[in-house]
């Protein structure tokens, strides 16, 4: 049985991506009874994934060479992590050196949308191969709930029972888009604004102060909760109508992945990383002007908002847990060859 190493800190930090992300994707490895999977190990192995970026497993990395496949995890790039935490000049510099070495030892990499493959090599790695597997949500976890669950749900949360309910989630970083959250619950008072998720990284999340500011002058119809443990997302989704993630810059977010499996319809910003994820199954726009309207159509016409329920439904079925397996079976087997055919296999970046 091929023997594979899970390398990671992801889960160090609460209310981060990357650390929903590790967990679906190792308890989907182990549970698959094909490969003996073990979480920062120590000793032989025939895989090492390295999920996280920490120095340690850098020198890992160069202790194992031609010992192992290494595969790295490509969750963030330079110009994300610009987005997301603020680094004085000299360490912002040498951390994205490191960054972009760390990936470059690499024999392959994987990113969980096909957007980034090009932007990988236009920042030099050109080492390893790199291939797209997109992220999944585990639909045990993530899935409607009756109506009796919602509106227990909401009196828990201290929602009205009658009002249309709008969900952010993440982290409060300016390239989410925190700004046009507000500013589209200004335009639209009738409607209630949650948004889940908090300051992981403290005083270095980008836009610290600037978010602080606008968030305790927001109007009367949002409300911040903080960091909800994961195990209460569910319910969370579940006594929203609509999942509105304003963001700039992302790779594949969980939470929409997450919202997907609650059959509730979703906006984002029209960028185009969602082209070749998200397709036609969400509603788009470029300003709170917009996000109001978009917002105010499906919240007044049961019809579309019956359409664009459908829409985000179709768009999970896309990513099941049953694919995500399949493709992580298939590569780390083609990768497990190298080890023993002594001789790195080309995936020619592809997805």
């Amino acid at each position: 049985m091929i023997k594979i190493n899970m390398k990671s800190s992801a889960t160090v930090i609460k209310g981060q991506g990357v650390g929903s992300c590790y967990e679906e994707q190792v308890a989907l490895i182990k549970g698959s009874g094909e490969f003996q999977v073990t979480e920062n190990g120590h000793g032989n192995f025939d895989i090492i994934h390295y999920h996280t970026v920490n120095p340690g497993y850098y020198l890992d990395r160069l202790l194992r060479k031609n010992k192992a496949a290494c595969v790295g995890y490509v969750h963030f790039l330079p110009n994300t992590l610009d987005e997301s935490l603020q680094l004085p000049f000299c360490i912002r510099k040498i951390f994205y050196k490191y960054i972009l070495a760390f990936y470059n030892g690499m024999d392959y990499l994987v990113t969980v949308n096909p957007y980034f493959i090009k932007e990988i090599r236009r920042y030099g790695i050109t080492q390893p191969e790199v291939l797209c597997i997109p992220n999944f949500v585990d639909d045990v976890k993530f899935h409607p709930l009756p109506r009796k669950d919602i509106e227990s749900g909401k009196i828990k949360f201290n929602m009205d029972l009658h009002k249309f309910v709008v969900l952010g989630v993440g982290q409060l970083q300016t390239r989410k888009g925190i700004a046009d959250f507000i500013e589209t619950a200004r335009h639209l008072p009738d409607v209630q604004f949650i948004w889940a998720g908090g300051f992981s990284f403290g005083k270095l999340s980008n836009g610290y102060r600037e978010i602080k500011g606008i968030v305790k002058d927001c109007p009367d119809n949002i409300r911040f909760l903080g960091i909800i443990e994961r195990k209460e997302m569910n319910l969370l989704y579940n006594i929203s109508d609509l999942f509105f993630l304003p963001s700039y810059d992302e790779l594949f977010p969980m939470s929409i992945l997450e919202a997907l499996c609650c059959k509730i319809p979703i906006m984002v910003r029209d960028v185009s990383l969602y082209d070749d994820i998200l397709f036609d199954c969400c509603l788009r726009g470029s300003s709170a002007a917009e996000f109001a309207d978009g917002i105010s159509i499906i919240a007044n016409n049961e019809r579309e908002y019956s359409k664009w329920s459908e829409k985000a439904w179709e768009c999970h079925c896309k990513y099941t847990k049953e694919q995500a397996l399949k493709n992580w079976i298939s590569f780390y087997s083609e990768a497990y060859s190298q080890v023993i055919n002594k001789e790195k296999l080309v995936f020619y970046d592809k997805v």
